[in-house]
């Protein structure tokens, strides 16, 4: 589809002149595509410049005489009636034509003609596609709007009025169309149309596509066009298939989709699944998979793919010979290691054909650096049967396989290696080494975080320290780890992965590991997540609520940090108290009348639904009901400091620190609340992080902030030291 794309960057870039040389050229051929030529007319269409094309649009009547498909012909007539405004007498005698020639006894026929334009032949621009619409309208039908409501279905007709009702899937309540307002904003549906079966049985669509999902994701192409995978969810998940079982269907749809010859499957995310015109058989598919120019990875990847997704294959001779026959012809090239590795095990796995010089387990069990070998491979399964390979044939396999499990980043391979680990003798050296990483977290950071998930989530395999003492040991090197990662741009991603699994289902795992724990590994608990500054006030306000539920004699024992961070109190001077209380009563008496003039004003303009202005006052209204709200709340939990409240043994509320940095400059801090706090002069809100990070520690301490040391060097009252707001 050269063409194509040609012409849609010359309108992109918007060169017209550029455009008509390519027009011309296509229109000159002599051979046409019938997908290439509607998209190019679809697209025409669709362009700022599709004023200007209908006025050439019919030089390409030639190129259309050559189209030999009587649907297609006229797809394509009725492209190009809707672009046209020429209204020339040649294109009014080739619409007629195409009529009669499609409804041949259609009893309406003069009076579609007249609504269409096609009487008086002044104006006649559509008329193809507004007879088709005109013919197909009939209660019980279905139809498209182009303006975003979906797909609808119609309700009543009145010919003698000439008007529809039709109910639509994302609008409320009926709407009522003349035919002239039908022709703009209607498609007609068939009844057997994809958006239509999904529109008016869900319930029998559902169905199908349970029993057969390539059927249906063909019915979606077929009437569609091609979609990625995203694409196709967006279609289906809710609407047919349920969010909760789309994964596992899509899974199973997609394994189908790639042995079937009429679906191109794509490579990767971004590109479409689309319909073949024609069946492929299963020597095109093989010569389209494997193509001369392509590397020896390419290869071997296609290869395997095609023997897994097709076991049609294994009852083919002579496709069997051709796909060995090319991975013998690799192993005469010069391959890496790795590379030749992978296509002796595909000779011997899926073709039975063991080379003479050369083969597998020999290959394995002699090579002095095997990990090397066997880790660059991306098939899984190739990787799998190498290590199996090494288990049987090798006496350091559990060196080997220990080594693996740190290494190896895929989870099906890690559970495997672990179940071998864990029988036998090989056992005491897999707890070891799980020792060792819970002494040392930071020696392999996936490891620990796949290693917690696996003994809280299987008990059954009887692990290395999964039992209740071991599950928390383990959890109390996972806390640390995430503290320690807080800092680590690398790991930014596994930090984010680790806070959501304590956080997920309500602090399940949480809950799980605290149970029936003494006091001291509670209180172990409660400082790790302290120091874990990924942890906002709120999450740590819910573990302390969940270790007091475990032992309630915690709750008596709030230190002076947690004092200062009870989120019920908004601590606050006085003029920050008065400038609250201003801004809530300048929101309340000015901006909320303000908003609501502006309101009446908006509405006074009609059509609330297509009113831009009175959406926007009304979120604005939205905005300053819930800042309002938020502040009178905030005002009733304002607690003004006063000299009493200031402790200056410790760091908290109301304190003016002096600390040095590890350059041995000297910075002043003071602590106050939220509504005073002014960066730029030094005024931090105690529930910052790096208030946080001070409170409660006492002249001399030292802490560590975003892996910058600091030491508190002098501590007074605020009340002593004038600070200015």
């Amino acid at each position: 589809m050269s063409y194509l794309k040609e012409i849609q960057n010359q309108i992109n870039n918007r060169d017209f002149s550029k455009f008509l040389q390519l027009w011309e050229e296509y229109c000159a051929g002599d051979e046409v595509d019938f997908n290439e030529f509607s998209q190019i007319l679809i697209f025409l269409k669709n362009s700022e410049f599709s004023k200007q094309v209908g006025k050439i649009v019919e030089s390409i009547l030639p190129l259309w005489e050559t189209i030999k498909d009587k649907n297609e012909k006229y797809e394509i007539l009725k492209l190009i009636i809707d672009i046209q405004n020429t209204n020339s007498q040649q294109l009014a005698t080739l619409t007629l034509d195409a009529i009669q020639e499609k409804y041949p006894n259609d009893p309406q026929y003069n009076e579609k003609l007249r609504l269409v334009g096609l009487r008086s032949k002044e104006n006649f621009q559509g008329a193809l596609s507004y007879y088709d619409l005109l013919t197909h309208v009939d209660i019980g039908k279905y139809v498209y709007h182009q303006g975003g409501w979906g797909v609808g279905e119609i309700m009543d007709l009145s010919k003698i009025r000439e008007q529809l009702t039709v109910e639509f899937e994302n609008v409320a309540g009926k709407r009522h169309f003349t035919f002239q307002n039908a022709f703009k904003a209607l498609i007609p549906l068939a009844d057997e149309h994809f958006l239509a079966r999904r529109f008016g049985y869900p319930d029998t669509l559902e169905k199908e596509a349970k029993e057969d999902p390539v059927k249906v994701i063909k019915l979606l192409l077929k009437d569609l066009g091609p979609k990625t995978a995203a694409e196709i969810k967006d279609e289906m998940a809710e609407y047919i298939i349920p969010e909760s079982e789309w994964s596992k269907w899509w899974q199973t749809a997609r394994a189908k989709l790639k042995k079937d010859c009429f679906v191109e499957t794509p490579n990767n995310l971004k590109d479409t699944f689309k319909l073949r015109s024609k069946e492929i058989t299963q020597e095109e598919r093989m010569n389209n998979t494997i193509k001369d120019n392509m590397n020896a990875d390419k290869i071997i990847y296609s290869t395997y793919n095609f023997v897994k997704d097709l076991p049609a294959v294994k009852s083919n001779n002579e496709i069997r010979e051709t796909l060995k026959n090319k991975l013998l012809d690799l192993l005469k090239e010069e391959l890496n290691p790795t590379q030749e590795l992978q296509v002796l095990l595909l000779l011997e796995q899926f073709f039975q054909h063991k080379t003479e010089k050369k083969q597998v387990v020999d290959l394995i069990k002699n090579h002095t650096s095997i990990l090397d070998l066997i880790n660059p491979m991306t098939i899984l399964a190739l990787k799998k049967r190498c290590l199996v390979i090494i288990r049987e044939n090798r006496e350091d396999w559990v060196d080997l396989f220990i080594q693996s499990l740190f290494t190896i980043p895929q989870a099906p391979l890690k559970d495997y290696l672990i179940q071998e680990l864990n029988k036998g003798d090989s056992r005491k050296k897999l707890s070891h080494k799980i020792h060792d990483l819970a002494e040392r977290p930071l020696m392999a950071p996936e490891m620990l975080v796949w290693y917690f998930q696996k003994i809280i989530n299987d008990t059954n395999q009887n692990l290395p320290y999964s039992d209740k003492l071991g599950q928390c040991q383990i959890f109390e090197s996972f806390l640390i780890l995430l503290s320690q990662l807080d800092s680590k741009n690398e790991y930014k991603d596994l930090a984010k992965k680790m806070y959501q699994l304590l956080l997920a289902k309500r602090y399940e795992v949480v809950r799980k590991i605290i149970a029936d724990t003494d006091l001291e590994f509670i209180k172990e608990f409660l400082l790790l997540v302290s120091k874990c500054q990924i942890m906002t006030d709120h999450d740590l306000k819910i573990m302390r609520s969940l270790a007091e539920v475990v032992h309630p004699s915690l709750a008596n024992t709030k230190t002076q940090k947690e004092e200062t961070n009870d989120d019920f109190i908004i601590w606050t001077t006085e003029e920050g108290y008065l400038k609250t209380q201003e801004k809530i009563k300048y929101i309340g008496t000015v901006e909320i009348v303000d908003n609501a003039k502006e309101i009446e004003t908006a509405r006074a303009l009609g059509d609330l639904r297509e009113n831009s202005e009175f959406k926007f006052a009304q979120e604005r209204r939205a905005r300053l009901q819930n800042e309002l709200k938020t502040l009178s709340e905030q005002m009733n939990r304002a607690r003004i400091i006063t000299p009493v409240d200031v402790q200056t043994d410790t760091v908290g509320i109301g304190c003016v620190v002096d600390i040095k940095d590890q350059n041995n400059q000297m910075i002043t801090y003071t602590i106050l609340g939220p509504w005073d706090a002014n960066p730029d002069e030094r005024i931090l809100s105690f529930q910052s992080k790096f208030a946080q990070a001070m409170v409660g520690l006492k002249e001399g301490d030292s802490f560590t902030f975003r892996e910058e040391k600091f030491v508190i060097e002098k501590l007074q009252s605020m009340f002593d030291k004038k600070v200015s707001l």
